[in-house]
């Protein structure tokens, strides 16, 4: 008897273990349906399943009319709420916090029950990057939003490079640096992702100490987040690179510099220790112990060692020791440790990076111990030139944006294809699908795309766009649809690369930035704004957004087109058409900037007003302002408008002034008869450039009015000119 009753407290006691599990799961997402639409919490039913291994989701109507999603985890039923919110609503979730999300009335019925799985266990996303050009100065609402879009849209192995410095700050102190030694090593917080990388030490330094400690506390709620979504967060470890000043502890140490980045002077340049060294293993355990303690781990380590730098050798004997020795450290100091890599570098440095090389470098770890994210797989697909990373496991990635930059780019329909290919003839080793933007500020349905193509939900592209068409419109408009029509086949064909609109750029006579080259008609962009702004109102987020990305990309197109008349009539003199084409360049300019001034994410105000509100401080304020200005306009170096934007109130406070000055000194030439001097010029754009990073004023113009009638206003002024 005694045996029997203990054989049902052992089943009953399994059953309520496993229905606890089943909970957790359950809860989570039903966390997140609050977060996203509370008003519908009550709508929806989750339920844990098992996928035999598999991630998976499934969708149905219940008999009292809500709507069932099942998964075998938290991440999988987040993934079918959004095939659901997408496919069945027609909505979506923006990943900006305070983008609301827009639901119809009444929830439709899913009369067949759909079941999807994934194509590959891992979903990767992120870029060191975008932690400096989008991220700097989010606080825990931010990312919140974020995390959530990310499980939506079925990631699962995000980059997660948050508050390290706060773990450096504790190593470099242990081993005997001081405050300022550490404090100043580090870089002003939107540039550390390059000191991250070892491209650049003390940029805009010293960071606060502030800094450090507000980054560590909001790095745990982001792991906490991203863990309970099930996510496996990809953490930093040591790289060999090291504080100058380690050499005052260590002289015998063999620390050398990585050389020139960017144009940056010496004093920025960064120093590497020889992974050789037995400091090297002991500067490894201690970060991830430290790090441990802060911020746990899933044991998958980020590791660049010589990203956009130069190795002390080319040899490739000592690239395989130094990726042996390298893994080695990372093992002894966590035996489950796996080293994840970015093949950036050897795309960066193709020349270099010839294949022997790259296969001594990836053949010096063991085998599955090294995972390879081929990043910009739009442009050149690395698995193809490397016989699929000599059996290393890899991610295959879409970059798709450089710089932050707010330009429509990238070959969207073509990585699709290229995507397609790798997931069957891409080798057993292809573990993944992933994206490493740099920047979060454009239309976001590029990534969207491609992350669904981790599922088998496998919709043909015309199926797909106009989907994505009326999910942004909020119903079907068939004007809408062949505008996403021609934006999807005829628009994001170029590869993606630095890239924005020629105002955004620093003038030069007879010479146009190359970044603002365009791969299509004009004309085929301006029908597809013209169908855009059919619909009798723009009462969706995502649609007041296509407008105002595709009508500033117009516009500066057509602004390339005048200043370049503008040139040509300088060599002939005739001031009269040169003051035509003058008033027409200004004319553009401030055009832009009224069209870009009716959303908080296409102004300028928003950058600065949330750099600010990161401290309470006033000296420190002005710190984080600098910052933030700074890296959007001159940034350091040789990148000046590397992370151009195409922002409201930038576009007239910055951009626009360069260009007057240019106009005003190409009149003043020709009206006193003498050669324009670029060289003088320049000198000036210099100063004015340099006296707006430091300054506080601002121009706000952030506008309140009907963007529709303001679009079409613009549509009705340019058609005929662009025509």
């Amino acid at each position: 008897m005694k045996k029997g009753i203990c054989l049902i407290g052992i089943l009953l006691w399994g059953a309520i273990a496993m229905q606890a599990g089943n909970c957790r799961d359950v809860e989570v997402a039903k966390s997140m349906l609050k977060r996203l639409i509370p008003a519908y919490a009550d709508s929806f039913l989750f339920k844990k399943v098992d996928g035999n291994g598999k991630d998976l989701f499934r969708i149905e109507s219940t008999a009292d009319d809500r709507i069932m999603i099942s998964g075998n985890n938290a991440n999988s039923m987040a993934t079918g709420l959004n095939y659901y919110l997408k496919y069945y609503c027609l909505t979506t979730v923006s990943w900006y916090a305070d983008q609301p999300v827009e639901m119809p009335a009444k929830l439709p019925q899913v009369f067949s029950p759909i079941e999807i799985t994934a194509k590959v266990k891992r979903r990767f996303f992120l870029n060191y990057c975008t932690f400096g050009y989008s991220m700097a100065f989010w606080d825990w609402d931010d990312w919140q939003r974020f995390i959530d879009w990310m499980a939506l849209n079925g990631i699962n192995m995000p980059l997660a490079i948050t508050g390290q410095e706060a773990v450096w700050y504790k190593v470099w102190k242990d081993i005997g640096l001081k405050d300022q030694d550490i404090l100043s090593y580090f870089t002003g917080p939107v540039y550390l992702p390059w000191h991250r990388m070892a491209n650049i030490d003390s940029w805009n330094g010293p960071l606060p100490m502030e800094w450090l400690e507000n980054q560590s506390k909001l790095q745990q709620q982001i792991l906490s987040r991203e863990r309970e979504l099930n996510m496996k967060p990809v953490l930093p470890a040591f790289n060999g690179h090291v504080p100058a000043a380690l050499k005052r502890i260590y002289p015998e140490a063999d620390i050398q510099t990585l050389g020139k980045w960017a144009g940056f002077t010496k004093e920025y340049h960064c120093s590497f220790l020889n992974p050789e060294e037995p400091l090297f293993a002991l500067l490894q355990k201690k970060f991830l112990k430290e790090q441990r303690k802060l911020f746990g781990t899933e044991h998958i380590y980020g590791i660049d060692p010589f990203n956009e730098g130069e190795p002390p050798s080319w040899k490739p004997d000592y690239l395989n020791k130094v990726s042996s020795d390298l893994y080695h450290t990372l093992k002894e100091a966590d035996s489950e440790a796996e080293w994840l890599q970015m093949t950036w570098m050897f795309y960066f440095d193709r020349e270099k990076w010839t294949a022997p090389r790259i296969e001594a470098f990836l053949k010096g770890a063991p085998e599955n111990k090294l995972s390879l994210l081929d990043y910009h797989c739009e442009n050149v697909e690395l698995w193809k030139q490397t016989n699929c990373f000599h059996g290393q496991p890899y991610i295959w990635c879409y970059l798709g944006n450089f710089g932050g930059n707010t330009g429509i780019t990238g070959n969207v329909k073509e990585s699709g294809r290229r995507l397609d290919i790798a997931l069957k003839e891409g080798g057993d080793n292809l573990k993944g699908i992933g994206s490493t933007l740099e920047g979060l500020d454009v239309i976001q349905f590029p990534y969207e795309y491609i992350l669904e193509k981790a599922w088998t939900i496998d919709k043909g592209d015309d199926t797909w766009v106009n989907a994505l068409a009326d999910r942004h419109a909020g119903k079907v408009i068939q004007p809408v649809r062949e505008a996403w029509k021609i934006l999807f086949n005829d628009i994001y064909v170029q590869v993606p690369k630095t890239v924005g609109i020629l105002p955004n750029y620093r003038p030069v006579m007879g010479v146009n930035s190359g970044r603002a080259k365009i791969d299509y008609s004009n004309r085929q962009l301006l029908k597809a704004w013209k169908m855009l702004l059919e619909v009798s109102e723009l009462n969706r987020n995502a649609l007041r957004l296509d407008v105002i990305s595709v009508g500033r990309q117009l516009l500066g197109n057509y602004f390339l087109a005048v200043k370049n008349e503008f040139d040509r009539v300088y060599t002939t003199g005739d001031l009269l058409a040169l003051r035509m084409r003058a008033a027409e360049m200004r004319e553009i300019l401030h055009d832009i900037d009224v069209l870009t001034s009716y959303h908080e994410y296409t102004s300028l105000d928003k950058w600065i007003d949330d750099a600010r509100a990161y401290s309470c401080d006033p000296v420190i304020q002005d710190y984080y302002e600098k910052n933030a200005r700074n890296l959007i306009t001159t940034w350091g170096g040789t990148l000046n408008d590397y992370a151009s934007r195409t922002w409201s109130g930038l576009v007239a406070g910055y951009y626009a002034v360069r260009w007057d000055m240019y106009i005003d000194a190409v009149l003043q030439a020709v009206e006193n008869n003498q050669e324009f001097n670029q060289k003088e010029l320049d000198n000036r754009l210099k100063k004015f450039e340099e006296d707006w990073v430091a300054s506080r004023t601002m121009t706000k113009r952030l506008t309140k009015g009907d963007l529709q009638e303001c679009a079409r206003h613009l549509l009705r002024k340019y058609e005929m000119r662009i025509n």
